[in-house]
Formats: structure tokens, C-alpha cells, sequence
């Protein structure tokens, strides 16, 4: 009998816990974060960001979720433009899920809600009282059946940009082309009168920008702008020096390529000079090449500039067919 009323008592006890804990982190509410996915649509959305691919099977034994269940909100993700799918390349019958580039930027707009918002509930505790929170969390998942946490992971995300990281992107740039490689001013000049162009001119459709944050920072930019119907121009790719070798440099080059060859241009150019080299590596590995190399005077330095070109293949835009 006292055996019994223990269980009772600790089960009302993570019951309390449970609804506590869903309300303070605002699962109740009609949207996940605040936006317009569900939790169970928001929960794909993340998995999926994680893993670049994955096919429904995955999805379902990895989430616990019934299959049909599953394919219904999947076709209601691929309604609204966030997933895709794709015939695998070593077996045409297997679908493989992604997300697109609307799906990847809802993606970073939950990431960075979530990130803030459980930051703001960290801020009010001390530091000996956040780690005992967090051991005691992961002490719960092990008990529960999770696996042994492990340390956690340098992370971070890709985002669209918001008010004031356009300056920022300027300001970095100038600060860290003058340290690295003795720019004068007039360079700053050449990046804040490439923002302002892309700020006034801006077209959603063909034109975009990315900017990595980590832990709340602002690490890293590119941006991918219009130059004719069929040409996109990919610039002002910069990668905080504290952030490098994690990957953020292919990554936004990445996603400036796929959102390129997404918005119907049929080959992608940049301007850059030599010695940018590890920009330049990037640039290689994703398939660019070399077209054009030629000396000049600019920022105060003798440089050789290049520009660089991938080709995207045919162009699908509509205006671009009625030149044709």
C-alpha cells in the first residue's frame, strides 16, 4: 500500500511537471513559437534541417509517428512550398524529403525564436543554478530512455536579415578588410553602396540574402543579387574570424547557389581577388571557375581581381523565355 501511494504521488508529480513545462514554454499556444506551424510541423521542419535529406520511413520511425498521419502533414508542407521531393539518385523508386529555401528560412526563424526564448528563461538564473538545471535535464533523458547526452555541438544558423544587420554586414566588412589586409576607407564605401542598392532595388523573386548568427551573434553574410534575367551576381560573402572552420563559408555559398538555379537563372557570376584565398577555395569546391583575372588599383592596394562563374544550367524564369 505505501509502495502504491509512492507511484501515485510521483506520478502526479511529472504530470504537474509536464503541464507546468508545456505551458512556460508556450506548446499550448495555437502556433509553434509563435508562427504558423504546428508542433509536429515545426518538429519535420527541424529534423529535416538537420539531416539535408531523409525519407518518410526515417521520418516516421525516428518521430514515432503514424504513417498516415505523417504523409498528410507532408503534403500539407509541400503545399505551403517548405519541403520538396526528389526521386533518389541510387534508386528511383525511394523519395527523398528536403526543405527548400522557404522551408530552410522558416527553419532559422523558429531556430532563432526557440534560441531566444529559452535564453531569456536561462537569463534568470545563476550560473550554479543553470547547471544544475541542465544535469539534472540530462539526467532525465537517460532515465527516460535517451541516450547518453553528449557535449553540445558548435552550432548555428542561417537566417534572413533584420533590421540593423544591414549596417552591421558593412561595418564588419570594413573593419575586418582593413585588419586582414590593410584596405583603406573607400571600401567601406564600396560595400555600404552595394547594400544601399540591394536594400532600394530589392526583388524577392530573384534576389537574396543570408546571414549566419551563432549564439546570438551575426557571423557571416552573403548575399545574391539580379544582373540580367538570365545572371545572378553572388556578393559580399564574409565569415567572422572567430566562426571560420565551421562550415558557415560553403554553407551560404550553398544557398546562394541553390536559391539562384531556384529563382530560374542559368548561371551564377562573382567578383573577388586573389588574395582571398580561402573564399577562393569555397568558390572551387562548389564548381566555379576562373574566367577572367586582370590588375587594378583599388582601397588603397595593388590587387589582380577575378571573376569567377558557375553555370546553372538552362534558365526557367518566364522573362527569360519570352527573350528567347
Amino acid at each position: 500500500m505505501v509502495g502504491e501511494q509512492g507511484i501515485v504521488r510521483d506520478i502526479a508529480v511529472v504530470r504537474r511537471f509536464s503541464r507546468f513545462y508545456t505551458r512556460r514554454i508556450g506548446l499550448l499556444h495555437e502556433g509553434l513559437l509563435g508562427g504558423p506551424l504546428t508542433l509536429t510541423e515545426g518538429r519535420l521542419v527541424y529534423e529535416l534541417a538537420q539531416v539535408a535529406t531523409a525519407t518518410a520511413k526515417w521520418l516516421s520511425t525516428e518521430l514515432d509517428l503514424d504513417p498516415g498521419y505523417l504523409s498528410r502533414v507532408l503534403r500539407g508542407l509541400e503545399t505551403r512550398g517548405l519541403i520538396e521531393k526528389r526521386p533518389a539518385e541510387d534508386d528511383g523508386r525511394q523519395v527523398l524529403l528536403s526543405l527548400t529555401t522557404t522551408g530552410r528560412d522558416a527553419f532559422a526563424t523558429m531556430d532563432a525564436r526557440s534560441h531566444a526564448e529559452i535564453r531569456l528563461l536561462l537569463d534568470g538564473l545563476s550560473t550554479d543554478e543553470r547547471r544544475k538545471l541542465v544535469e539534472s535535464l540530462s539526467t532525465a533523458e537517460l532515465l527516460l530512455g535517451g541516450e547518453t547526452p553528449e557535449p553540445p555541438r558548435v552550432s548555428y544558423v542561417l537566417r534572413p536579415p533584420r533590421p540593423g544587420d544591414m549596417g552591421w554586414v558593412v561595418h564588419r566588412h570594413a573593419v575586418l578588410y582593413t585588419s586582414e589586409y590593410g584596405w583603406d576607407g573607400t571600401f567601406e564605401a564600396f560595400v555600404a553602396e552595394i547594400v544601399s542598392g540591394f536594400i532600394r532595388s530589392f526583388d524577392p523573386k530573384r534576389e537574396n540574402c543570408w546571414i549566419a548568427e551563432r549564439d546570438g551573434a551575426v557571423v557571416g553574410s552573403v548575399f545574391v543579387v539580379r544582373r540580367s534575367e538570365d545572371t545572378a551576381k553572388l556578393r559580399m560573402l564574409y565569415v567572422e574570424p572567430a566562426a571560420r572552420g565551421l562550415g558557415i563559408g560553403h554553407r551560404l555559398v550553398g544557398e546562394g547557389i541553390r536559391f539562384a538555379r531556384h529563382a530560374g537563372y542559368s548561371r551564377l557570376t562573382l567578383w573577388t581577388n586573389d588574395i582571398l584565398t580561402s573564399a577562393r577555395r569555397i568558390y572551387e569546391d562548389h564548381g566555379f571557375r576562373l574566367t577572367e583575372r586582370s590588375p587594378h588599383r583599388s582601397f588603397g592596394k595593388d590587387l589582380i581581381s577575378e571573376t569567377w562563374e558557375l553555370d546553372l544550367g538552362p534558365s526557367r524564369h518566364p522573362a527569360a523565355e519570352v527573350l528567347e
